[in-house]
């Protein structure tokens, strides 16, 4: 059992239930990072490590629990960066070498965790490839990730599909610092940047897609885009004196 499934969350007490469902379902210990919700998360919560924890189960995971369930709380909103950072750093201390991520929000469907795990490979990051001509997909979240695309290609010279999905395979132990994780939803494409650039295998998987009524989006169009402008115009800087000499030499010396 060497792989756990981390959901970060914020408000989204309407779809989480769910979701946390289907993913405990696929018989991996799954560990939930509530950052700061206001909206019932937390009883939600409450109520589901009570049905899931026997009176035998530790605290922490031992080897070869399943089904078991994990939470951690942010006294506060930190943003989806913090609580991805939050969950990494408690696998490492559990022992765990890969981590499955995927949002709350009920766009994924757990049931693709297969699909990932077949693509499961040392210093290899799996990314889940989402139909982003999917009906219900906004058309700023349709933009936004063609926009990160191209940037994500002008800084390593590879492709991806799509780079700002939330559903990924990591391996944990061969991760950039985490120290150079962003608090919000720039940290993710800072993530595939840098585990380019550091010679792991970016692989894209295509996973499903839906966009449920009740679904709680907390991507901000005008902040948001502004902050991925500001992440693109730092990583180029970087990407001349770190990147781009970086994959050269990796070139020149296979």
């Amino acid at each position: 059992m060497d792989t756990l499934i981390l959901i970060p969350t914020y408000n989204n007490a309407g779809t989480l239930a769910n979701v946390l469902e289907r993913a405990l379902s696929q018989g991996l210990p799954v560990l939930v990072v509530d950052d700061g919700s206001t909206d019932g998360t937390a009883a939600l919560l409450d109520n589901a490590l009570a049905a899931t924890r026997t009176p035998n189960t530790p605290l922490l995971c031992p080897d070869g629990a399943e089904n078991a369930l994990f939470v951690v709380h942010h006294a506060i909103n930190q943003g989806k960066g913090r609580a991805l950072k939050t969950g990494f750093e408690w696998a490492r201390e559990q022992g765990f070498e890969y981590v499955i991520t995927l949002d709350s929000d009920g766009q994924h469907f757990p049931e693709d965790i297969p699909t990932l795990l077949a693509a499961k490979a040392p210093r290899t990051l799996v990314v889940g490839s989402r139909n982003i001509q999917a009906h219900g997909m906004a058309g700023s979240s349709t933009f936004a990730n063609k926009f990160s695309n191209f940037w994500y290609t002008l800084y390593t010279w590879k492709k991806l599909p799509d780079t700002q999905t939330g559903y990924r395979l990591y391996p944990l132990n061969d991760l950039p610092s985490l120290g150079l994780l962003s608090a919000r939803y720039e940290a993710e494409l800072t993530l595939l940047v840098f585990s380019a650039w550091k010679g792991l295998k970016l692989v894209s998987v295509p996973v499903k897609v839906d966009y449920p009524e009740n679904r709680v989006t907390h991507f901000r169009p005008g902040k948001d885009f502004a902050r991925i402008s500001v992440l693109n115009t730092l990583l180029l800087f970087v990407a001349m004196f770190y990147g781009y000499p970086r994959m050269l030499l990796s070139k020149l010396l296979r």
